[in-house]
């Protein structure tokens, strides 16, 4: 039972705004300062060793710092082992990145030695785009046979709001993008498509009610009625995400922040870009068969 009734539809305008200044700002930030592409887009070396004792990450990581070498991403994978990833493409650069540490760790033995190059890095990234276009395309027909074509426009819209934005704050704090962002990304579009699939459900449910409520009445009624299923999910997702940001570790940091980033602008876009679009498109052009 809800105790009270917040209009969102009263600030659909202003949230729109925001949102269209949010995403220019993104893209800006994007074209100007760009994104800090971890090696599996641009390409590197991957180093991985073990030591006879177990080794402390600050000391690996100082030892790096002396050959040039300190952004290197350190991952253990055990008591005694690590994996390094150097952005440098150069051999030379790996060599002395090994050269350090046996330097400082006589006793290090160098488990495995990969390059990934430039080339595989540039499919990479054309297959992200292509996983996500696809992802975007299919839940455009999947919402428009389940529900109705503005449905889907305004879901799909919401969801590319949401990609641009985290995009552009991985852009202004120069967090790094690698392989585990794509999958935050593909996970961010689920999420912030089921928490909009649950209001447009609602919406569908009480689609009878259009003509004595109107579209903005009926919209803020639907949301509301759903509001403390959002609130609940959203913070049950969140809990976990911030502990894993935290505890995650460095190589799960990119994915859970993006994750943090996205639960929170999708629960935000499902209110006040999916359903506002919405209504704005239904004022500017209602359907016949209203």
């Amino acid at each position: 039972m809800r105790i009270f009734s917040i209009d969102f539809m009263q600030y659909r305008k202003k949230a729109l705004l925001l949102s269209l200044v949010c995403i220019l700002a993104s893209v800006g930030l994007i074209l100007t300062r760009g994104l800090n592409l971890g090696i599996d887009f641009t390409g590197g070396n991957v180093v991985q060793v073990e030591f006879e004792q177990s080794p402390s990450i600050e000391d690996v990581r100082s030892a790096l710092a002396a050959v040039g070498q300190g952004n290197s991403i350190i991952q253990s994978y055990s008591d005694r082992g690590i994996i390094i990833r150097i952005s440098a493409n150069e051999e030379a650069a790996r060599k002395e990145a090994v050269d350090a540490l046996r330097a400082k760790y006589p006793g290090m033995q160098v488990v495995r030695l990969e390059k990934v190059g430039p080339v595989v890095g540039a499919e990479l990234r054309q297959e992200a785009m292509v996983a996500l276009f696809l992802a975007l395309a299919g839940i455009l027909a999947y919402i428009t046979v389940r529900f109705q074509f503005r449905f889907a426009v305004v879901s799909v819209a919401a969801l590319v709001h949401d990609a641009a934005i985290t995009l552009g704050i991985f852009s202004l704090t120069g967090m790094e993008i690698s392989s585990p962002f794509i999958a935050a990304i593909l996970t961010i579009v689920g999420y912030s498509l089921n928490d909009t699939i649950v209001v447009l459900d609602r919406i569908r449910e009480n689609w009878k009610n259009l003509r004595t409520q109107g579209i903005a009445g009926l919209l803020n009624s639907s949301i509301n009625q759903t509001l403390s299923r959002t609130i609940n999910t959203s913070l049950t997702t969140l809990l976990p995400v911030i502990a894993l940001f935290i505890w995650g570790g460095e190589v799960l940091r990119s994915f859970s922040f993006a994750l943090l980033v996205g639960v929170l602008v999708g629960t935000y876009s499902s209110i006040f870009v999916a359903s506002a679009l919405l209504a704005e498109w239904w004022e500017k052009a209602p359907l016949r068969r209203s």
